[in-house]
């Protein structure tokens, strides 16, 4: 039986010699390795925790003491470590999720893959331990350098240093990356640390000399060396500026090495106030090919050959590609175009554009906030930034969006990927909110096309703006297919398809314009007549739809977001302002918090399928279902007409 077979919990690492947990820390990165390359998932920030996370089981008595993971994609050591060495569906429904998940296991704490709160989790749960007299349990935080650059962070440091009487381990996690290296003036600090050759030389001298000591004496040697200043004053080298902010800083720790590992954070352990140990690890640790990909080191990964760590499977273009390579052609001729993103430059395809204009790209780390607020003095400055985002994250900048660039009348264009049903990555990665959170804000323009065309042309639509914000959106995966349209209106919205009669109006969002010619070709065999449109533009809700909607018996909404308060909501509202009685039946995805699975099962739990919408419209047009079609009065559909203006007031 190999090592990792015999840990069912984390107190069965205490029976291990410090020579059996380097073994057990081989066989998890074979582990690793093995099961990651079938399934897909975060592989390389897993093989850069392996030692971190046994050392804080070895330490600490988890769930006692809750350790709480930034992010949580380098959890997968943390899973194999309390029980759960299942990985053959990783990422699938019934399977492991790829985060921390309380519904597996009371050793997950925190649930949401958005960075840099950590922090904030263990502060307010080292409070709750202190004022109710649990003072012999601690909170352990995990955070990654990646994760420092977020305003949160400090925003917690701040208060965790006002309090110092707390049982409080904070592990900054320092690879010198996030998804890609890390950006920034404290990116830059962290760096010197880590290659300094005074620091090497020190480091080496002092560990030999305290050695011969034994382990009390390295405990001591590496206590006296971090304690003498704060940690806020080690990262910006001004003592006086932060001369009340005392966080004791142990380190830095060679992240690799089990038995310095275990020590330092035993003498964390028993400090009786907040903690800070700086842990240098490496991203990919163990395995070549992570190693050798300077991109991301393997941060996710598909299904590879685990030898070669070469992807299974042929590559299709993505809707990512699409935009990346039309911002370029963008780029080129228009000098004032620029990009920024939040240490997401290759996920959200701003590399070419960075590679062809390095001067006119921002990465400003896991910052989405400051983006965002930049972007709108980027706007004011006469240039038009492309804020690209993942959608799940452009909610943390809410705020920024509306009362930075719309009551300014910005030019910004939110470049959003990953809209809608995500999959593999659950709860906190699907990007169903943009919609219902961005369509409130006054004179924002917010369009989701279709297929990679009505993509290239409404970017450049996009960046004509200047006086208010714009939205892209579009999902994850491969580039749908283009879907030529019969006809576009005056005011740029698409007629799909129409049917013999005006029975019923879809309007088909973005990708979803699919699923709407899916159901109208349903309907036709039913002798139901459907037109089908793409707004293309879905904020403002175009004039053409509410004349279209007064002539047909029943509207028929189809969003990848939530259907509370989402895109069918705001053209429901604008028919009744219309005075048009046409009823409205909103279709999206629900209001809840959707676990991982594949894109179609959780399309298919929401009832987003053909076959299903079409039976609920059949009833709905017999009038054996609400909301009920109106009867049919013999109506034909007009012609419509009006301007093609994105920049006209909207509804």
């Amino acid at each position: 039986m190999s090592l990792l077979d015999r840990i069912r919990g984390p107190r069965d690492l205490d029976g291990l010699t410090e020579a059996e947990l380097t073994d057990l820390a081989a066989e998890i990165r074979e582990f690793l390795v093995e099961n990651v390359a079938r399934t897909g998932g975060h592989l390389g920030p897993n093989l850069g925790v392996v030692e971190l996370t046994i050392a804080l089981h070895r330490v600490f008595d988890s769930p006692d003491d809750p350790i709480i993971f930034d992010t949580g994609h380098q959890s997968y050591v943390h899973k194999l470590l309390t029980g759960r060495q299942d990985f053959s569906a990783l990422r699938a429904r019934g399977g492991l999720a790829g985060y921390p998940q309380r519904s597996e296991s009371d050793h997950d704490v925190v649930e949401s893959s958005h960075a840099s709160s950590s922090l904030s989790w263990a502060d307010g749960i080292s409070r709750a331990f202190q004022r109710t007299g649990r003072n012999d349990r601690h909170v352990v935080a995990v955070v990654g350098d990646g994760a420092l650059t977020g305003g949160m962070t400090w925003e917690a440091l701040n208060n965790i240093s006002d309090d110092n009487d707390r049982n409080l381990v904070i592990v900054v996690n320092d690879n010198g990356r996030s998804y890609a290296p890390t950006i920034g003036g404290m990116a830059r600090h962290l760096n010197r640390v880590r290659t300094a050759e005074t620091y090497r030389d020190l480091s080496l001298r002092s560990s030999r000399i305290a050695g011969r000591f034994g382990a009390v004496g390295r405990a001591l040697y590496r206590g006296v060396r971090g304690g003498t200043h704060g940690f806020l004053s080690r990262f910006t080298n001004n003592t006086s500026l932060y001369s009340n902010l005392d966080v004791k800083y142990l380190g830095p720790v060679d992240g690799h090495d089990l038995g310095a590992l275990i020590e330092t954070l035993e003498l964390a352990k028993s400090y009786g106030a907040p903690v800070i140990v700086h842990a240098i690890t490496e991203k990919g640790r163990g395995y070549q090919p992570a190693l050798d990909d300077e991109a991301d080191q393997f941060h996710a990964v598909g299904r590879i050959d685990p030898v070669t760590g070469g992807p299974l499977g042929s590559s299709i273009a993505g809707w990512t590609d699409a935009f990346a390579e039309e911002l370029v052609a963008i780029g080129e001729q228009r000098p004032d175009v620029i990009a920024m993103t939040a240490a997401m430059l290759r996920p959200t395809g701003l590399a070419p554009f960075a590679e062809r204009f390095p001067d006119r790209v921002y990465d400003v780390g896991i910052a989405e906030q400051h983006a965002v607020a930049s972007a709108a003095g980027l706007a004011y400055g006469g240039l038009h930034p492309v804020v690209a985002l993942y959608s799940t994250f452009v909610n943390r900048a809410f705020d920024q969006v509306l009362m930075d660039v719309a009551l300014h009348r910005a030019g910004v264009t939110f470049v959003l990927d990953r809209a809608g049903v995500t999959g593999p990555d659950g709860p906190s990665h699907h990007g169903m909110w943009d919609l219902a959170l961005l369509h409130i804000v006054p004179r924002i323009r917010i369009a989701a096309p279709r297929d990679e065309a009505r993509l290239r042309e409404e970017l450049r639509e996009a960046v004509d703006v200047r006086d208010a914000p714009t939205v892209i959106r579009f999902p994850k995966g491969a580039v749908a297919e283009d879907i030529p349209a019969l006809e576009r209106l005056a005011d740029g919205v698409d007629v799909l398809a129409r049917g013999d009669s005006s029975d019923v109006l879809i309007v088909g969002i973005g990708p979803f314009a699919r699923l709407g010619l899916d159901v109208a070709e349903r309907l036709r065999a039913q002798g139901i007549g459907a037109t089908v449109v793409d707004p293309r533009w879905v904020v403002p809700v175009p004039g053409s739809i509410v004349d279209l909607a007064a002539r047909h018996r029943l509207v028929i909404t189809l969003e990848d977001g939530i259907r509370v308060g989402g895109i069918g909501t705001r053209v429901r509202q604008v028919l009744r302002e219309a005075g048009v009685d046409t009823a409205v039946d909103e279709l999206g995805l629900p209001d809840e918090f959707l676990d991982h699975a594949t894109r179609e099962q959780i399309l298919e739990d929401a009832g987003l399928t053909p076959a299903k919408i079409a039976q609920d419209v059949v009833a709905q047009v017999l009038g054996t279902r609400v909301p009920m079609a109106r009867r049919d009065e013999g109506r034909g559909l007009p012609a419509i007409t009006g301007e093609f203006d994105l920049h006209a007031p909207g509804r």
